[in-house]
């Protein structure tokens, strides 16, 4: 009988062991092997495909150091203004992930992520240094619930954090207002998207177009008399006088001549 037992046990280890195996090396998402191959790099790191030591740290992952090793002289993302802030910030991997199956991409904007780096970052600064003392008056602002009364009523909702962030610093070569409309982009933007569902053009009847729009360049150059005055019929219309030729469905939507 207790040979019997042993047996038993035997079998039953042994299935588990091959139970487990057969789990391990399974490639659908059910198996385990995508916990030790989580599928293929991005285009610009697939060299790296069999170099995992290259990204990897033994029992600590993917470390900051790594990266900043091959990245800390892309000036083609150091030098451009949306990009430059990675120059100060020595944070990869909370924002970029590998291994995620095309066509998803690695970059993974968060805003309030990048809020709480900025704000790690200026904490760090030595006792009494500016910056300390900047992220004091920022968390002291953001805490005290300033932060929420300095919010317009009619501002989009975001966190208070990333509210505080200056988006001019990152997107102001991206303005297409011109500048005219200030530099305080979260007074109608969200960080999710761009385009402000709730905005309602003016009327089709005002004629103060300038105040927001600026003309092409094309617009102050003769092309404008010879070509683009005399095909909407005005050619005695002004560069300012953007209601004389456009409407307000379209820019090439040209009063009386349709889609130009």
């Amino acid at each position: 009988m207790a040979i019997l037992k042993t047996a038993l046990i035997v079998l039953a280890l042994g299935s588990g062991v091959a139970c487990a195996a057969w789990l391990l090396f399974r490639d659908d998402a059910a198996g385990l092997a995508p916990l030790a191959n989580p599928g293929p790099l991005s285009k610009g790191h697939a060299f790296l495909e069999n170099d995992c030591a290259a990204c990897h740290t033994p029992h600590r992952g993917v470390e900051d150091a790594n990266c900043i090793q091959c990245h800390a002289n892309a000036t083609s993302v150091l030098q451009r203004q949306p990009t430059a802030f990675h120059a100060d910030i020595g944070n990869c991997a909370e924002c970029h992930r590998e291994h995620r199956h095309a066509p998803a991409r690695m970059s993974e904007m968060d805003h309030e992520l990048l809020a709480k780096i900025g704000m790690e970052r200026l904490s760090a600064g030595e006792s009494g240094s500016e910056a300390k003392a900047a992220a004091e008056r920022l968390r002291h602002w953001l805490i005290s619930g300033q932060a929420e009364a300095a919010m317009p009523a009619t501002a989009p909702a975001m966190k208070p954090i990333v509210r505080a962030m200056d988006c001019a610093s990152c997107h102001s070569r991206d303005d297409r207002h011109f500048d005219l409309f200030g530099s305080d982009c979260a007074a109608c933007h969200e960080t999710r998207k761009w385009t402000i569902p709730q905005f309602q053009h003016p009327s089709a009847r005002s004629r103060e177009c300038a105040h927001c729009h600026q003309a092409p360049p094309s617009h102050y150059m003769m092309h404008f008399k010879m070509i683009s005055a005399k095909v909407a019929g005005k050619p005695h219309a002004k560069v300012s006088q953007c209601f004389e030729c456009h409407q307000t469905t379209s820019w090439n939507d040209i009063l009386g001549k349709g889609f130009y």
